[in-house]
């Protein structure tokens, strides 16, 4: 009858209020390591009848009947246990309290497969241990084997209901690390008595064996579980609960998935200013390092598996993308209709003058043409880029303050913020720039004169073959712009062929300048603006940001959110009513004895 799908109830009676953290880990012996689980919810109070003590209610770890484990805290160097059921009450020990319970569970249920809803007592008196009361209930059973009557999940789930459904109760579910906790019977089962998770707890054995996904099954919470997670691992074979105590301490240390949720890892909480701010500082320059190592430095250690977060490489992709966009538009392909778009503007910027004149005006129409048929395509290139980066930066920031709720909300909105000032600014960089290009025909660049001599030099024989070559097809080969068609020059005369060809060579040569220009300053421009927002912006932003115009912000850093605000506060006043009811039992208490003596 044992289950790793089960539900209990746990409460445990301290002075003090409680502090519920959401993951602890815990040895895990076969009944007492769910004890410290009761830890975390000291402060709760259970009156009832049945039990002198706090009762921890547990289900389907070992037995067929309802075993009701008192543990008495008693300043004795040896442990006592008792059993107590029928009337009887029988003395054991540790070596042989399993077999007396299988004894005491067959006398009440019978030696076969049944149950029975006859309670058996465990008391343990022992130095050291909490006062209070635990109930294992069979596990949930939902086919019958072995003579067990047909009805028996029914008689399991109304036991079980028995225990669950008072609502000063906290509910414990144990289930194992490798199920889906969705589809867990007793979640569901819990979920019927308590819809908003407010008094629910669970136990998750064997990490040790499903390490992999469990952090993010308990932080995902998808069954809201309101207390939070115990997660814990399993004794293996004969060992001691000593020994079993230290390989859990190795696994939870050592484990890469493991070691993320061990209780000293978490972030402490933050009961002052000083904690806030110091908090504060250590994620801002956590983040301002991983992001210098991701978009400057090109390491990728943080992040191996991850190729959106190389951000280096994946920037090199676009820009090299970029580079080809430019090379392959239609304004690069110099040989489409060649010479017909210098000759109409020539033709329409006639003036009276030599014949021989070439006017400025004429390359300028061309390049501004040109320039602004491309215009788009560096502020797409800037979009591109500061979308990307802001999902790294964004990603980053939340990474480093996942455990701070009102420093994410902060810090990611001064990271989308601070991204938006830098494309919008990237982006009025590139249109200057641009406007730039538009402006004048300037370079200092060598290599201009060097490609317009090379392709000036052909301009006598490709004359020539337009005119006088009349047999041969009307095509020419022109080396560094390839295959031109020039049948359809003929009709233009030799002055106007010779200015179109010398104002196209000197575009060809000048366009390579002006393509090389924008790709050079894209890879400048962004590297600059990179280093300073990792540097500088950024930190500025979410001080700005979390601070305030008045600079004191920082205390929003003490509020706790909405949802964990809420829970603390039903959680008091549940705590409120409950030591009102003890002290008014304990008036009671005092007039009967009293009246006694």
């Amino acid at each position: 009858m044992k289950s790793e799908d089960s539900v209990a109830v746990v409460l445990a009676e301290q002075p003090e209020p409680i502090n519920i953290a959401p993951l602890i880990s815990s040895c895990n012996e076969r009944i007492r390591p769910v004890l410290d689980a009761v830890e975390l919810l000291s402060g709760f109070i259970l009156l009832k009848k049945a039990y002198n003590y706090p009762p921890l209610l547990l289900l389907g770890i070992c037995t067929r009947v309802p075993l009701v484990m008192r543990l008495q805290n008693h300043p004795i160097p040896k442990p006592e246990l008792t059993l107590e059921y029928q009337s009887k009450v029988i003395s054991t020990d540790e070596t042989r309290v399993s077999e007396d319970l299988n004894l005491a569970t067959g006398e009440l249920a019978g030696h076969g497969k049944g149950i029975s809803n006859n309670p058996l007592t465990l008391v343990v008196r022992k130095n050291g241990v909490p006062d209070l009361t635990m109930v294992d209930i069979p596990g949930i059973t939902r086919v019958p084997i072995h003579g067990q009557p047909e009805n028996i999940y029914d008689q399991i789930k109304d036991m079980i209901m028995e225990y669950i459904t008072p609502e000063e109760s906290i509910i414990l579910n144990v289930i194992a690390a490798s199920v889906d906790f969705s589809t867990c019977e007793s979640i569901r089962m819990s979920q019927c008595v308590d819809k908003t998770g407010q008094r629910t707890l669970a136990a998750v054995t064997k990490a040790d064996k499903n390490p992999e996904g469990l952090l993010e099954k308990v932080t995902a919470d998808d069954v809201n579980i309101g207390l939070g997670y115990v997660c814990v691992r399993n004794r293996i074979g004969d060992e001691s609960y000593e020994e079993a105590r230290m390989e859990e301490a190795k696994l939870f240390e050592s484990n890469q998935h493991l070691s993320k949720i061990e209780l000293q890892t978490l972030p402490k909480s933050m009961t002052s200013v000083a904690d806030a701010m110091t908090a504060f500082m250590r994620i801002i320059g956590l983040a301002k390092e991983s992001l210098r190592k991701i978009l400057l430095t090109g390491e990728f250690d943080e992040y191996p598996d991850e190729k959106k977060m190389h951000c280096t490489a994946r920037m090199v992709e676009m820009l090299d993308n970029y580079s080809n966009q430019l090379h392959q538009c239609a304004e690069s392909d110099h040989s489409k209709d060649f010479l017909m778009e210098e000759i109409r503007v020539l033709e329409e910027s006639k003036l009276v003058g030599l014949p021989n004149f070439l006017p400025r005006s004429v390359f300028l129409a061309i390049l501004q043409r040109k320039v602004k048929e491309i215009s788009c395509t560096p502020i797409d290139f800037v979009d591109e880029v500061w979308n990307y980066i802001e999902d790294v930066v964004i990603c980053v920031l939340a990474s480093h303050s996942e455990n701070y709720y009102q420093l994410q909300m902060s810090i990611g909105r001064a990271g989308q913020t601070l991204i938006a000032k830098m494309k919008e600014k990237c982006i009025n960089q590139v249109m200057e720039i641009v406007e730039m290009e538009k402006l004048t025909d300037y370079t200092c660049n060598p290599e201009y004169m060097s490609e317009y001599n090379s392709l000036s030099a052909q301009q006598e024989a490709f004359v020539q073959y337009v005119y006088n070559n009349v047999d041969n097809p009307p095509r020419f080969f022109l080396e560094g712009i390839g295959m031109v068609d020039v049948g359809f020059l003929k009709q233009y005369s030799s002055t106007t062929l010779q200015q179109a060809f010398d104002l196209k060579v000197r575009m060809i040569a000048y366009w390579k300048i002006v393509l090389r220009r924008l790709i050079d300053y894209m890879a400048l421009q962004l590297q600059y603006n990179i280093k300073h927002l990792v540097n500088k912006d950024l930190e500025v932003e979410v001080v700005n940001e979390l601070l305030g115009p008045q600079g004191f912000g920082i205390e929003r850093l003490l509020e706790e959110s909405p949802s964990v605000a809420g829970k603390r506060e039903k959680v008091l006043r549940t705590i409120t009513k409950l030591r009102e009811a003890t002290d008014g039992l304990s008036n009671v208490m005092d007039r009967i004895t009293s009246f006694g003596d």
